[in-house]
């Protein structure tokens, strides 16, 4: 018997843990992931239409790629295999190559290979079965936490779709709690328990994306707060925060994603990284990643700062913070976590200008008072003899003919000749570019540039 199969028969075993009884069976119960189950997506038709393709499922735990998974094997005509990556190895790939061979010779049926946690096959695991994908013996079905652009060798994503899952936003976590409470054969319905706002919100804060921790951490707290035997029938008992808090030993952090406070630490840590102090700047991003935030808010935010008030006083900051960002990609919670702090101490450290930012504002602002001006002559693309002849490129000097690479001519429209947007402060690198400006003005001012190196 299938794994799955013997998951289906006894999902409603009420020594099994919440999170197991509650995986959904259908599509319409697979919360958060509506992009890709939704009505007329690819993947609804495929399996509505029992025409799997082979696909790499990749999101972060507990968003629903083994439960997609087992939708596929309940509903398709397929033998559906599973195949754990942790457990098996190149023998065991070897049977189901073998069982599959069977299934199609004497059946003429399909299979569909199921392997969890793919990215811990090697590239020899992989190799073993990428020539039954690359005919059609066997369909596969990938699952993973990791980047499969670096965990699957590119033989094998070339013959799969990638199929991307996210976190499970807060109203997909809260159907998911709401679906448990009322589910009176495989949740707790028969407990009739409810839970307080403020414990709906620290629960969902818990589970930061993750439908399996929000459903164990909701049995946790059922279990040790209330008996079911205890329960009198139309009795509603209410889970409170304090509940939750004795319960997870975990307290709620003020703070609310969508309200004032998720505007008032983000302001705290750009003010803090602005003001050149990392440690309140790794105070406050401690503070919004405890309470939840999404962390690739926060780096976007530090790329931003980057830009914004570091600028050229310190270029390789950009290239910190985009580091910051896909090493979190990369890695995700916990682990990432630690990248998006040495980025902020980074930031923090770093020396600071805003003369980039400034300037920008500057220039738009003579953008739209000065309308579309024309591009000079001299500095035109002249690909034709025609444009050559109208004057296109006429009197262009080549800077690199002339020494220090550099040479005096006017790249503006004459009416904003002389108007000057960017200007350098004398800190980190900044005052390197200040210095440099101030020679190439200087050369400015001198008869006859000459070419030469």
């Amino acid at each position: 018997m299938d794994l799955f199969e013997q998951k289906a028969q006894s999902i409603s075993d009420p020594h099994r843990p919440l999170a197991e009884r509650m995986r959904p069976t259908r599509l319409e119960d697979l919360f958060g992931q509506e992009n890709i189950t939704g009505t007329d997506s690819f993947v609804r038709l495929a399996i509505e239409n029992d025409r799997i393709f082979s696909m790499i499922l990749w999101g972060p735990p507990g968003c629903g790629k083994t439960t997609l998974a087992r939708i596929v094997a309940m509903q398709t005509q397929s033998q559906f295999i599973h195949f754990s990556a942790v457990l098996s190895g190149v023998k065991q790939i070897r049977e189901v190559i073998d069982e599959a061979k069977k299934q199609h010779r004497f059946h003429r049926k399909k299979t569909i290979l199921f392997v969890d946690e793919i990215h811990r096959f090697n590239k020899a695991q992989q190799d073993a079965f990428l020539h039954h994908v690359e005919s059609g013996l066997i369909t596969l079905i990938g699952a993973t936490t990791e980047n499969p652009s670096f965990e699957v060798i590119s033989a094998l994503l070339s013959r799969c779709r990638v199929v991307t899952l996210g976190l499970l936003d807060e109203k997909a976590i809260r159907s998911v709690i709401k679906r448990a409470l009322s589910d009176r054969k495989n949740g707790l319905g028969e407990m009739n328990l409810t839970l307080s706002e403020d414990a709906f919100k620290h629960l969902i804060q818990v589970a930061s994306g993750d439908a399996r921790t929000a459903l164990n951490s909701l049995e946790m707290v059922a279990s040790l707060t209330f008996s079911e035997s205890s329960a009198n029938p139309g009795n509603v008992r209410t889970i409170t925060l304090d509940h939750l808090e004795r319960t997870l030993q975990k307290k709620a952090l003020l703070y609310d994603k969508g309200g004032e406070e998720h505007y008032n630490l983000i302001s705290a840590l750009h003010k803090s990284m602005r003001g050149s102090d990392p440690d309140a700047a790794l105070y406050w991003l401690a503070r919004m990643l405890e309470a939840g935030e999404d962390a690739l808010y926060v780096a976007r935010r530090m790329v931003r700062f980057a830009a914004e008030d570091v600028g050229n006083a310190d270029p390789y900051a950009l290239q910190i913070a985009m580091a910051a960002v896909e090493t979190f990609r990369f890695l995700g919670h916990p682990e990432g976590e630690l990248a998006l702090a040495q980025a902020a101490v980074y930031l923090a450290a770093a020396p600071k200008s805003n003369s980039v930012y400034t300037a920008w504002k500057s220039v738009k602002r003579a953008v739209k008072a000065k309308g579309p001006l024309p591009v000079p002559l001299h500095i035109r693309n002249a690909p034709t003899g025609l444009m050559r002849r109208l004057g296109y490129a006429k009197g262009y000097r080549y800077a690199h003919d002339y020494s220090e690479g550099y040479v005096a001519q006017q790249y503006v429209p004459d009416s904003i000749a002389g108007m000057r947007f960017y200007h350098p402060t004398d800190r980190g690198y900044e005052k390197m570019i200040g210095e440099r400006m101030k020679r190439w003005r200087a050369l400015k001012h001198k008869k006859g540039s000459k070419p030469g190196r």
